[in-house]
Formats: C-alpha cells, sequence, structure tokens
C-alpha cells in the first residue's frame, strides 16, 4: 500500500467512524420532541467527514476495490447527515428522517469488510465489552473461518421474502450456536435491520438472521404468508450451520415485534424465546395462542417509555396478560427509549437467551 494510500486511510477513517457513531446515537434517541436537544448532542461530527473525504487523493488501480469501499461508506454517512440537516433546516418531516437513516446499514454495509485489514474497522463492530475481550480479539485476528460473515439470500434492495444471514468469523461447525432471528419494522427489510444486531452477534456468539416479510410489513392482519416463510429460511440456515435448538430466539421491532407474538405463540413454534420490541398486543392474542405453548415460555418484552405509536401503557397490559397465561415474562421499560431500536438491550437479550 502506498504511503499516500495510507495517509488518505488515516485521515479519512476516525472521522468516519466517529460520524457512523453519532448516526448511531441519533437514530437511538430520536424522539419528534426531543429533536434539537439529539441535534445538539451529536455536534456536527460530518463536516469532519467531509473535509476528509474532500481531501482524498487519486488511488493507483489496484486499490479501487478498497477505494470504492471507502467512498461508498463516507458517501452513504453523507447522505444521511444530509438528510437530517435538511430536516434540522425545517425542510421535512419525521418520514424524511427516517428516509435519511436508510443510508445508514448501505454505509455499514460496504465499511463490514474492511474489518479484516483495519482494527478500528473491526473494533466499531464490536460492543464496547468486546472491544476490552482478549480472548474474543485473537479469534477474530487468527482470520475468518469458512462459511463465515454475511450472506444475503434473494434479499436485494427492494425485494421482498429474502433473508440475510450473519455467521461469526470464528464460528466452527463442530459447536453449535444460538440463533438469533431479528425481524425489521414496518416497510423495513432484513438487510438494513441486520445491523441492529451485528455488534453484539460478533461479539457474543451467536447465529443472526435477519428475514424480509413477504409484503410490505409482516402478516399482521391478512393470511399469514410469513410464518412458513420464516420456516423455510430457519430450515435452510439449520441445514448450513450448527444451531443449538435449546437457544433459539425470535425478536423484533415495531411490527417486527408484534409478528413474533403472532407466529412465536403459535403451538408449531420452533423458537425457545420470543423478544419483542416496540411492539403491540392485542388481548385476544393471548387467548387464541396455544395454551401449553404459553406454559413457562420465555418471553422478553422490551418497551420505551417515550413511544409516541403504541403507548407504553400497552406493554404493561401484555406482561399481565402473557403472566397471567402462565409464560415466564421478563419486562424492560426504558425511560428515555421512543419508538426506536435500543441496541443496548442485544447483550442482555442474548444473556438472557444463554441462561446466564
Amino acid at each position: 500500500m502506498t504511503e499516500a494510500v495510507v495517509d488518505d486511510i488515516v485521515a479519512v477513517l476516525p472521522p468516519l467512524l466517529d460520524a457512523l457513531e453519532a448516526l448511531g446515537f441519533f437514530a437511538r434517541h430520536l424522539h419528534p420532541p426531543a429533536f434539537a436537544s439529539v441535534m445538539n448532542a451529536i455536534g456536527a461530527p460530518d463536516d469532519a467527514l467531509q473535509a476528509a473525504r474532500a481531501a482524498i487523493g487519486a488511488w493507483p488501480e489496484q486499490f479501487a476495490g478498497l477505494r470504492n469501499r471507502f467512498d461508498g461508506a463516507c458517501n452513504e454517512t453523507l447522505a444521511a447527515f444530509g438528510g437530517i440537516r435538511e430536516v434540522e433546516r425545517g425542510n421535512g418531516d419525521l418520514v424524511a428522517l427516517f428516509r435519511a437513516l436508510r443510508h445508514v446499514p448501505r454505509a455499514l454495509e460496504a465499511l463490514y469488510p474492511l474489518a479484516v485489514q483495519f482494527p478500528p474497522v473491526s473494533s466499531f463492530f464490536l460492543n464496547a465489552a468486546g472491544r476490552e475481550d482478549e480472548n474474543l480479539l485473537a479469534r477474530l485476528a487468527a482470520g475468518a473461518g469458512e462459511h463465515t460473515g454475511i450472506f444475503h439470500d434473494h434479499n436485494e434492495p427492494g425485494s421482498r421474502g429474502g433473508f440475510s444471514v450473519y455467521v461469526p468469523e470464528y464460528y466452527t461447525p463442530d459447536r453449535a450456536m444460538p440463533l438469533v432471528m431479528a425481524l425489521h419494522g414496518g416497510s423495513g427489510n432484513g438487510r438494513g435491520f441486520l445491523w441492529s444486531w451485528l455488534r453484539d452477534a460478533r461479539s457474543l456468539g451467536a447465529i443472526l438472521v435477519a428475514p424480509t416479510a413477504t409484503g410490505q410489513t409482516w402478516a399482521l392482519m391478512s393470511d399469514d404468508t410469513d410464518t412458513p416463510n420464516l420456516m423455510r429460511i430457519l430450515e435452510t440456515v439449520r441445514s448450513r450451520w450448527t444451531i443449538d435448538g435449546s437457544r433459539m430466539l425470535l425478536t423484533g421491532m415495531s411490527d417486527g415485534g408484534t409478528f413474533c407474538y403472532v407466529s412465536g405463540l403459535d403451538g408449531a413454534s420452533p423458537f425457545t424465546h420470543l423478544a419483542p420490541v416496540a411492539a403491540t398486543f392485542h388481548p385476544l392474542m393471548a387467548e387464541m395462542a396455544d395454551a401449553a405453548r404459553l406454559q413457562g415460555l420465555p418471553i422478553f418484552i422490551t418497551h420505551g417509555k417515550l413511544d409516541w405509536m403504541f403507548p407504553v401503557q400497552t406493554a404493561r397490559q401484555t406482561q399481565a396478560a402473557l403472566s397471567a397465561a402462565g409464560a415466564d415474562v421478563t419486562y424492560r421499560e426504558i425511560d428515555d427509549l421512543s419508538h426506536t431500536y435500543p441496541r443496548e438491550i442485544n447483550a442482555e437479550l442474548l444473556a438472557w437467551l444463554n441462561g446466564e
């Protein structure tokens, strides 16, 4: 690698990672009445990234692939900030903010392959505890094993019914891993939602599956075409990797969380644990659920006190209804959480799944 290329990477990588961390903070703390204070908290890391990006010179042809990765990550990160800044200037609404945040998974997807070459990128894709775990760092430094990393199966942007998978690079087929199937929110897709969980799956050792609904959202009001598709996806994943059948978590955000109930409370569901986040629940679901399935079923409910889409009282009533029906319910209410995904809950969910 030439000195000029190294200098460019050293100049652009820190502001890029800083800007992505800021976008993660923004996405987690986004609450319409608190927009101005959240903007104030993240500052202007996009200015530093813009300056560093503009200063990158020409690279020799042999580094074209690497350059495309950096350009893609920078451009998508700046596009996310660009959309957010437009709303800050009064041009747009909450929908525009969510649209701007769609650029973040694209930036992460461009960046992730560079984790093999650049330790700061690898560290970025670990949770806080993982960054200090010398055993984990050594296993990652040993290189990626066969059939590990990120895979997409008919899950291109705009498509429906496919799925994305992340398999930790230190996976070996002789050791069964827990499985997390994470369902995106309404109008989302699995390819993007994968990144809500990847840091923790990579840090703590879980195979992560992020399907995309067969329709614009999960089958909550119509014929259930999604559960058969999830079973097909699960069968495919279990045929390729060694899954611990006693540790299979079905989780999801918003509509995805609600569909955890719809699908996961069925008597035929293979999932051992359910963890809906920011979901809604109708009391009839408990009455229609398989009574034997509910007995002792581990369910972990997470909800934000500031949730503006599904008020927190809904989650409290759900806890009571499911507990009364015999489920083993853990309830986590987060004071500063609005209707967004709280990535900080993932490590606790995995510890719960592992019986810790």
